[in-house]
């Protein structure tokens, strides 16, 4: 047996053992979420529900609007998420090929607000929100987080990387800024318009605080504030909060499975390692 046999051997068996133990959490409320509550308070520890039982999932739905707050989560994540991939791929093109006074500089402070805790500007948002007449609307959750500094760093790094010849050909040609965009940076940027649209899909999906304070109607609540309505009124009924749990995790997982390869070569072309 070989060095590098042993080497590659190693490099798999780490491989595993990681992604068990990234893989066991979401496992684990896959378990609990269908095992009956005579298995959860039995006091044996079972790796698969001895009985599989869909009680926990009718007992949330028949608790609560989840199919309301589902619809919800979706409408605002998916409007965010198409805002910041428009807004981003916009400004990266400007920073990336448009050369005008001052874009390094307006560059280097949108990467300064990534030190900006969330939490320091919320007292303001809010204010800007309320007059605005916005406060307890979808709107009041999806324009003020329908932009991202780092999704504007990661696509003027991607689209720096499309060969500046492609373009200088286009323009010799006579194609002005709009055409050079919709005809070639946007065709060649799919990877980088999945890893915007996931990145900023899943973190509007999972976001809490922010939909928290703007929203104030029950029908208008999202997936993670639905959960925390439902750890107050179920208690200690963990079947029903990862039956709940499931529900809000289950489609990020999906949409990161059937994109994940546009995901990694978004990253990739884009320079970020």
């Amino acid at each position: 047996m070989t060095d590098t046999y042993r080497w590659r051997m190693v490099r798999v068996a780490l491989a595993v053992i990681i992604s068990i133990i990234v893989i066991f959490p979401l496992y684990w409320m896959i378990v609990v979420a269908f095992s009956s509550r005579a298995d959860l308070l039995g006091g044996e520890l079972r790796l698969w529900p001895e009985n599989l039982t869909l009680a926990n999932f009718e007992r949330v739905f028949a608790a609560f609007p989840v199919v309301t707050w589902f619809g919800n989560s979706t409408a605002i994540a998916v409007s965010v998420a198409i805002i910041t991939v428009t807004v981003n791929l916009l400004g990266g093109y400007a920073l990336a090929h448009l050369r005008f006074r001052g874009s390094t500089v307006l560059f280097l402070i949108a990467l300064a607000t990534l030190m900006i805790p969330v939490q320091v500007i919320m007292v303001p948002l809010f204010g800007l929100v309320t007059g605005l007449g916005l406060y307890g609307s979808y709107w009041a959750v999806i324009l003020p987080t329908a932009a991202s500094a780092f999704g504007l760093f990661l696509a003027r790094q991607f689209i720096l990387a499309i060969p500046r010849d492609l373009i200088e050909a286009a323009r010799m040609d006579g194609a002005g800024n709009w055409r050079v965009f919709t005809r070639i940076i946007l065709p060649l940027s799919k990877p980088l318009i999945a890893v915007l649209f996931f990145m900023s899909l899943l973190q509007t999906w999972n976001d809490f605080a922010w939909p928290l304070i703007a929203l104030k109607q029950n029908a208008l609540f999202t997936l993670p504030i639905g959960l925390l309505y439902l750890q107050g009124q179920f208690g200690a009924d963990y079947g029903g909060t990862m039956a709940f749990a499931l529900i809000n995790v289950l489609p990020m997982v999906l949409l990161f499975l059937v994109f994940q390869r546009y995901f990694v070569q978004g990253f990739a072309r884009s320079g970020i390692r």
